[in-house]
């Protein structure tokens, strides 16, 4: 069995990365550009990617190709469709981020909420010697308890932020579709959510549907003037529209771990707003622990096994 890893160094180096407990020949590169991806994976059975594009032209290329194990838990990388009318499996990674992306999350609500990235720049810029005094309260700092948290997408990563937010003393509103009504007492209308949330955090996919559900007309719906997280996918935002909101005062602080292009250029609109002491930009990292990613690299391996044995599992559905 012939097994590709086309990009092993988007898991970090200390991960160990077991091998199938089957014969094969194994293969693995750092990275993968798009123009050798054809070629690499050409006589492959089993192809594994994180990041690397599987367009429907290389599957058609790869006629021995017979599975697909995705090293994440997106795979809008893949053709599905494509995989799917060749009767090639597409597994997936799940439910291995259940404490890293909540956490991340948290970590970043609690940096703007207290303002800590501002009081640390403004100490080593030497305001507390200028201050002549034990503190100084230039930025606003605001407790998280009684705060309202609003979540949109109630997943295995909406509902674990939602046990911290309550552990904290936060009321949890769950934001329904954007679009639809009568989703019942467990959800808040998504319009309602944005207006009564102080903190908005997102955990849902990226789907034509979802793509931009916050621009500039629901920035000006958040009439608590929220902090707005998003650990999900880039594109869920319109990123365009983010400046002019904070701007605006429309919300209170931002915090993105994911941008629509990755990374992103220098004139992107997030980067633009990274010397702004109530935004704060992450490297797509919230799911990236030690734990997590050792993790994402058992299952994955436990998913490749799997499908030797006639078992495939985790598979992507259409």
């Amino acid at each position: 069995m012939k097994i590709r890893f086309l990009d092993r160094a988007t898991l970090c180096p200390q991960t160990v990365l077991r091998a199938p407990g089957f014969a094969h020949e194994w293969a693995v590169f750092e990275q993968t550009a798009p123009e050798q991806v054809a070629e690499r994976i050409a006589d492959a059975q089993i192809v594994i990617v994180n990041k690397v594009r599987l367009t429907r032209a290389v599957i058609e290329a790869a006629p021995r190709l017979r599975m697909v194990a995705v090293a994440a838990t997106g795979t809008d990388n893949v053709d599905i469709a494509a995989c799917r009318e060749r009767g090639i499996v597409v597994s997936n990674i799940r439910n291995y981020a259940v404490h890293t992306v909540p956490e991340h999350t948290f970590a970043l609500i609690f940096a703007l909420r207290r303002s800590i990235c501002a009081y640390r720049d403004a100490v080593r810029a030497g305001r507390w010697i200028e201050a002549d005094q034990f503190c100084f309260f230039d930025y606003p700092i605001r407790d998280l308890a009684g705060a309202t948290l609003g979540i949109i997408g109630d997943g295995v990563l909406g509902q674990a932020v939602a046990s911290v937010g309550r552990a904290l003393g936060m009321r949890v509103l769950f934001a329904g579709h954007k679009g639809v009504s009568g989703q019942g007492a467990l959800y808040t209308p998504f319009e309602q959510t944005l207006a009564q949330a102080d903190v908005l955090t997102l955990h849902c996919p990226l789907t034509p549907a979802t793509r931009h559900m916050i621009g500039a007309r629901e920035f000006a719906l958040m009439h608590r003037r929220p902090l707005l997280i998003n650990t999900a996918r880039g594109g869920l935002v319109d990123e365009e529209a983010v400046g002019a909101a904070l701007d605006a005062g429309q919300i209170t602080g931002a915090a993105f771990d994911v941008v629509s292009v990755e990374p992103p250029a220098l004139d992107h609109p997030l980067m633009q707003l990274t010397a702004r002491p109530d935004f704060i930009l992450t490297p797509h990292v919230a799911w990236a622990s030690e734990q997590a990613i050792q993790t994402l690299a058992d299952q994955l391996v436990d998913n490749i096994e799997a499908f030797e044995r006639g078992e495939p599992q985790n598979i992507v559905g259409p």
